[in-house]
């Protein structure tokens, strides 16, 4: 972890990893140009690392020179790009290869095709050594591409926050210092926990994800993850854990400004559980709490039985399968009250009363996480 200015950053990419890259970006180079002697151009400040260790690979001649633009203020990129320093020599006929450090919104990108448009070179080609594809907003083609990462801010390896953080021989990410509240809420079928899924996220101005939710609604509308996860559905196929996980991803992602997230439906194993852990850890958090709502099976079986008579859902009005349903959340429940207690994050609450005692027994626990 390192500091700059008022931020924390954590690491990234490694130098290693960078070196490695960049050996491949080099050798990709110079097998398309052949014999040719290209130009290389570095954009100021943030490729003067880039530039001086890719060339320095390089295995045949070429030459090298700088422009300077400024797109950036603070952590936002602008529209307003300034040329500081442009270019001196006469590029007619050659081939030009411009290695920058990092595209985003790709307005440099497009001040650079300004600027050369005029420059009568035999070829343009882009190397940037990263690339957010989730911020890019161009038509231009990329040639070369180092790395893809989210559309997060990083530093290091030429790179800075506000001037500093350039020397790093590593690059670090934004760590999000928000301080969010996680939450498994559990409970067996009846035990009102969508009720007090509800209340809570109120409360707490919380989102409330619920598996079944996600499920439907990217089936419904047909995205990538919801038609990957009906042909394993229509199959008769259980769907992948990493299917699940990419769809909550894109909730989470949905919503990164929330105060926190009420997980229902999941995790359901050990292995779920884990690899929620790593989501959550993957945005600087982390899951506070397992709360499960705790009711006798006879009142259980009492409220479903209930509930069926309004519902229209066959599973409320077989007691043999209310029954099994149940058994099946004490197996699935069992096993993740030892993941959850060995972490001291495991919270049994009584789940019988009326529903603003049971509001007030859950929000006892999240008031002291």
């Amino acid at each position: 972890m390192v500091k700059l200015h008022d931020l924390y950053f954590k690491p990234f990419i490694s130098e290693k990893e960078i070196d490695k890259t960049l050996q491949r970006m080099v050798t990709e180079i110079a097998n398309d140009l052949k014999d040719e002697i290209p130009v290389f151009i570095g954009i100021l400040n943030g490729s003067f690392m880039f530039v001086s260790d890719f060339v320095k690979k390089y295995p045949k001649s070429c030459e090298v020179t700088f422009i300077k633009l400024a797109s950036y203020e603070g952590l936002k990129s602008t529209e307003d790009i300034q040329r500081l320093i442009g270019l001196t020599q006469d590029l007619t006929g050659r081939t030009v290869v411009i290695l920058e450090d990092i595209i985003d919104s790709g307005n440099t990108l497009a001040e650079v095709y300004r600027i050369f448009k005029n420059e009568k070179v035999k070829e343009l080609k882009i190397a940037t050594l990263f690339y957010k594809p989730e911020a890019y907003k161009k038509d231009f083609k990329l040639h070369y591409v180092g790395f893809e990462i989210p559309e997060k801010f990083i530093v290091g390896y030429g790179l800075d926050y506000n001037g500093l953080g350039r020397n790093l021989p590593n690059v670090y990410q934004l760590k999000n210092t928000k301080q969010m509240t996680n939450i498994v809420l559990f409970g067996p079928p009846g035990a009102g926990k969508g009720t007090q899924a509800n209340f809570l996220k109120v409360k707490y101005n919380l989102v409330h994800i619920s598996t079944g939710d996600v499920f439907r609604y990217n089936i419904k509308n047909e995205t990538a993850l919801g038609m990957l996860a009906k042909s394993y559905m229509d199959k008769g196929e259980l769907v992948p854990d990493k299917v699940t996980i990419d769809m909550l991803n894109a909730e989470v992602e949905k919503n990164s400004d929330a105060n926190g997230f009420i997980f229902d439906g999941f995790p359901r194993t050990d292995t779920q559980a884990k690899a929620l852990d790593e989501l959550m850890d993957s945005k600087d958090s982390q899951i506070n709490a397992m709360i499960a709502l705790e009711v006798e099976d006879e009142i259980l079986v009492e409220r479903l039985l209930e509930r069926g008579k309004t519902s229209g859902r066959p599973d409320d009005a077989d007691e043999s399968i209310i029954r099994n349903r149940i058994t099946e959340y004490y197996n699935k429940t069992a096993i993740l009250k030892d993941y959850y207690s060995n972490k001291g994050k495991y919270f049994g609450i009584n789940g019988v009363g009326s529903i603003e005692e049971i509001t007030q027994r859950l929000s006892a626990v999240i008031d002291k996480l």
